[in-house]
Parts: C-alpha cells; sequence; structure tokens
C-alpha cells in the first residue's frame, strides 16, 4: 500500500542536503577508485594544482566548459594558460539513457553520467587549434577518464585532422577501450576513411578484434558498406575469412546487413570487392546461413546475382531447414521497394527448386481443396 506522510520546508531541506552529501561521496569514491588520486574540486582553472598542474582533478567551471564545448580558442588561451592544470575531469550527461533511484526511493530515467576532458571534448568535435593549444600545454594524450581516449572520440566523429594532431603527439592507435575498441573499429562512415589511413600508417594493427562481438574492422567496413575502408584494409592486409562472434565473414556480415534501396549498389560494391579478392561465397555462419540466404534476406537482387554467377549453391539449406528461395518469399512482403520478384527470378533461372519433395503432398492437397470450393481440410 502507497503511505504518503508531509514533511515541513526544514526537514525537506534537510533531505536535499543529505542527498547532495550522498552524492558527493558517491563521486569523491568513483574519481578516486579510477584514477588513485585524492579527488578535489577546481572552480577556475587558473588556480592550478598543489602538487602538479598535469594531475588530473574535477571541472565544474561553466565558462571553462562553455570555452571547450563552443571551441572558443581565446578563451581557452584564456583558462589553459602554461601554469594551469589541463588533464581536468568534466562529468557530462551521456546519449543514452538508464534508470536510477536517486530521490526518497523514487526511479527515475536519466541521462548516464560520463566522464570527459578538455582533450575529449575539443577532439570529438575537431576543434583542432584548441586541441593543439591543450597538446602543447601538456594534455595527458592517452588520458581516458570515461573509458575511451582522445583518439577514439576523433575517429567515431570523425576528424581527420584532430586524429593526426593526436597521433603525431603519441596517441596510441592500439588503445583499447572499456566497450573493447580499438580506434580504427569506431571508424564507420565514408568520411572517416582518412582516420583509417592515418591509424594504419602509425602501427594500428589491421586484424584486431572487438571484446564483445569480435568483429574485424573489415568486418565492420563490409557490416557499413564501405567499399573504400573494404579496399584500404586489404591493402593492408585483412583476412578475408575472419570469423565473428556470430561466425560471420566480413562477406556474411555484408550480406546480412538490411540496407535500403538507395544504398543497394553501395552494398553491391562490397561484396563484389570481397568476391573478387578470393572471399568464400559458401561460408556459413553458425546458423548455418550462407551469403546467398543473407543477400536473399535483404532482397539484394544486385548481390544474389553476383553470388549465384560465382557459383553459389543455390539450394543449399540453412539450419532451419530454408533455402535462399524461401528467405526472399518470406521477406517479400516488406521488401517491395526492393524489387524482390528480380531475386525471385535470378534464383530460378540457377535451378532453384520450386517445390521440395516433402512439400509435394501438401501442395496437391492444397489444389485438391479449391477445386472443391476452398472447403477441404489438409
Amino acid at each position: 500500500m502507497d503511505c504518503t506522510f508531509p514533511f515541513s520546508s526544514a526537514t525537506q531541506r534537510l533531505l536535499q542536503l543529505d542527498e547532495e552529501q550522498l552524492d558527493e561521496q558517491k563521486y569523491s569514491r568513483h574519481i578516486r577508485s579510477r584514477y588513485h588520486h585524492s579527488e578535489r574540486s577546481l572552480s577556475p582553472v587558473s588556480q592550478g594544482c598543489q602538487n602538479s598542474r598535469l594531475e588530473p582533478l574535477e571541472c565544474r567551471d561553466l565558462l571553462v566548459q562553455n570555452a571547450l564545448f563552443t571551441g572558443d580558442l581565446e578563451m581557452v588561451r584564456k583558462y589553459f594558460t602554461k601554469s594551469a592544470a589541463i588533464n581536468l575531469v568534466i562529468e557530462t550527461k551521456g546519449d543514452e539513457l538508464r534508470w536510477t533511484s536517486r530521490k526518497f526511493g523514487l526511479w527515475s530515467l536519466n541521462y548516464e553520467q560520463e566522464l570527459t576532458t578538455p582533450l575529449h571534448i575539443t577532439a570529438s568535435r575537431g576543434y583542432t587549434d584548441c586541441l593543439r593549444l591543450l597538446l602543447l600545454r601538456g594534455a595527458a594524450v592517452n588520458f581516458a577518464p570515461g573509458g575511451k581516449t582522445a583518439l577514439h572520440e576523433a575517429c567515431a566523429a570523425p576528424s581527420t585532422e584532430c586524429v593526426r594532431l593526436l597521433l603525431s603527439f603519441g596517441a596510441d592507435p592500439e588503445a583499447v577501450s572499456e566497450d573493447g575498441y580499438k580506434p580504427l573499429h569506431l571508424c564507420k562512415s565514408p568520411d572517416s576513411i582518412e582516420c583509417v589511413q592515418q591509424l594504419l600508417q602509425h602501427g594500428a594493427s589491421v586484424n584486431s578484434r572487438t571484446e564483445e562481438e569480435d568483429d574485424t574492422a573489415l568486418h565492420i567496413a563490409a557490416r557499413h558498406g564501405l567499399t573504400d575502408h573494404v579496399q584500404l584494409l586489404l591493402r593492408y592486409g585483412a583476412e578475408l575469412e575472419a570469423k565473428n562472434e556470430e561466425g560471420q565473414t566480413p562477406l556474411n556480415a555484408a550480406c546480412a546487413q538490411p540496407h535500403q534501396p538507395q544504398d543497394m549498389d553501395r552494398y553491391y560494391r562490397v561484396c563484389q570487392l570481397l568476391v573478387e579478392s578470393g572471399a568464400s561465397i559458401n561460408a556459413a555462419d553458425r546458423d548455418c546461413q550462407h551469403p546467398l540466404h543473407l543477400a536473399c534476406k535483404n532482397a539484394n537482387a544486385q548481390v544474389a546475382e553476383l553470388l549465384l554467377a560465382r557459383g553459389a549453391n543455390v539450394n543449399v539449406m540453412n539450419y532451419s531447414g530454408n533455402t535462399a528461395l524461401h528467405n526472399i518469399l518470406q521477406a517479400t512482403a516488406y521488401k517491395l521497394e526492393h524489387h524482390p520478384e528480380l531475386v525471385v527470378r535470378a534464383l530460378l533461372n540457377y535451378g532453384a527448386i520450386r517445390i521440395w519433395p516433402g512439400s509435394l503432398l501438401k501442395v496437391w492437397g492444397s489444389q485438391l481443396c479449391w477445386e472443391h470450393g476452398g472447403k477441404g481440410r489438409l
């Protein structure tokens, strides 16, 4: 049963103060456990540090934060002098929501709090001049209070100039984020191609894996339909037959990724490049799904034609007993814009079995049912 109790204004203020103190204690423990430094609060930056200006300190100064988030070089230069603290820790709201219980036992949906630094903020927004200033002031290039480095942020943005600058100051191209990603794994957009180039030139491992999905950079590039990335990665020795956690090769990953009609050509070019480089057209994943099964699920007639022309087994079954023809027929209703009839035609032209022997009696029974007015039962 729900119960409510009246609180005086004084009592409510005491509860609020208790809550604030608990939050401060929680934050202090969090900072100490992650950086092994005693927690201090820095409100303007110009106060500096007692021990070292390079020691990470907490920053809550909104003027400093505003200068960083807007890329105001003059204000950044004003706050981050040669004697000022550089490796500040700033708490921000992340992109993901989570349930938290903080006020009087009530659950609420709030944005997850994340820890960042001036270096991360400027790198993620492409503020190259501000980033250079911070690096010249001695900012720790591989500092990762929120679980990822500034190089991760620059690659995800993507900002080629920031990536180049960070690497020139010694950023680790093999740094692993808290989520198990290296900077190369975060290059997922077409305009991140030069970031990939820079990382590979500075020693990033082309076949490194993500910790959870076990993807290589080639899996990720193929999945996002990035032809230039695929070509570059292959030139640096990316493994064509590497399998991820789901047993997918990069070709499987490209064929499996749902895409819009306007992206069909892009995915065709990726698959064409992989196949011409020697990728196995009959590589099966954990569910015995072959590239042809997956391409038919996505109703990409160009990819299906490519695989069939290269000798893909048109009648091979997956773990559920479905062939490529089953998959396209099941997908037809919600893939009309992809012209699924072209996929069906290609499969039939290459010898897809129209009726499986085990289904023959059902088909005959269905025909008899309709001939007798549709009232019979199978």
